[in-house]
């Protein structure tokens, strides 16, 4: 904690508190402390109960994502408060469970939109790596009727999956499209140069034309 408290910097936490993360440690002096520590799951637990944003972001990198339980994980979600602890511990310890698809179909469900917003990011790497068995047009259903009006975090990850299955089905690619046109959802989302718009129906076309490309060389 005391090797944390130094790598704070004024400036990376006034950058980071305009996307709601109260640190200032740079991820990548966090990643190099992360490397040198090696796994060590005791410390990471450790590291998650002191409720410090930095670390139980560091604390994510050390531990061993199968030696959680899967009410572990539901607690720990819920904790998480800050954005990149919420995605951190999704993208780098659930996916990684055994629990990851009973916690996909729960989170999903549940009234709280940001518990709500890590059970759509489940879908939407199922979507990507292990489609069978999900029900894209019914997906599709919700993220019509829902996604216009849903709160922020939420709104985004049903974004990805509308966008993922646009992508990556194409026998769903139309209705994806019409249904980005439509809803106009991150139409207007400011996106740096060289990268690709989140707004489905610039996202798809994108994707696909890149897809295409590759597939003709």
């Amino acid at each position: 904690m005391t090797e944390l408290a130094a790598l704070e910097e004024p400036k990376v936490r006034a950058v980071n508190e305009k996307h709601g993360d109260d640190h200032g440690v740079n991820l990548g002096k966090l990643r190099a402390v992360a490397k040198r520590l090696k796994t060590q799951q005791e410390l990471a637990v450790g590291l998650w109960a002191t409720d410090d944003t930095a670390a139980k972001l560091l604390a994510l990198l050390i531990c061993r994502p199968k030696a959680f339980g899967r009410d572990e994980l539901d607690a720990m979600l819920r904790q998480s408060r800050t954005p990149k602890v919420h995605d951190w511990l999704v993208n780098y310890v659930v996916k990684k469970s055994k629990h990851a698809e009973e916690l996909r179909l729960a989170w999903t469900d549940d009234p709280d939109p940001v518990v709500a917003s890590a059970g759509w990011a489940l879908t939407g790497e199922r979507v990507l790596k292990k489609p069978e068995g999900l029900d894209l047009g019914g997906l599709l259903d919700v993220i019509e009727a829902e996604m216009k009006d849903a709160p922020e975090r939420l709104q985004w990850a049903m974004n990805m999956v509308l966008g993922h299955i646009g992508i990556e089905h194409p026998e769903y690619r139309a209705r994806a499209l019409a249904i980005g046109e439509r809803l106009e959802v991150l139409k207007d989302y400011p996106t740096s140069p060289g990268c690709v718009s989140p707004y489905v129906p610039v996202w798809i076309d994108e994707m696909v034309r890149r897809q295409e490309a590759a597939a003709a060389e």
